[in-house]
């Protein structure tokens, strides 16, 4: 996962727009929408949750909240967030709990 977020925020694209975004790092762009296409699979399948280990993937929030953050012009990006924050609990927590979170917004 860590090398995921790598290629996610490779370069610092972040200002970039996401034609840019993919002409400059077409991996990163490639990246952030397998992401996204995983994220989809796993809220519309809830047997994928039901295996024996629970903990099988596990991510970095602060890795993704600052990855998030300067990735802000990213539509994909935005999605990402979108997705979380209404899907996930303790993405929604941590990022609630934050101290910067005009950074985000």
């Amino acid at each position: 996962p860590a090398g995921l977020w790598t290629v996610f925020t490779l370069g610092g694209v972040g200002s970039k727009s996401s034609s840019q975004l993919e002409q400059c790092s077409p991996l990163a762009s490639q990246s952030l929408l397998l992401l996204l296409i995983f994220f989809y699979f796993f809220i519309s399948d809830n047997t994928a949750f039901s295996s024996s280990n629970p903990h099988a993937f596990q991510i970095n929030f602060n890795s993704l909240y600052t990855a998030l953050c300067e990735q802000q012009k990213s539509d994909q990006a935005t999605l990402l967030l979108y997705m979380l924050l209404h899907q996930n609990s303790n993405v929604r927590t941590y990022v609630l709990a934050r101290t910067d979170i005009e950074n985000l917004v």
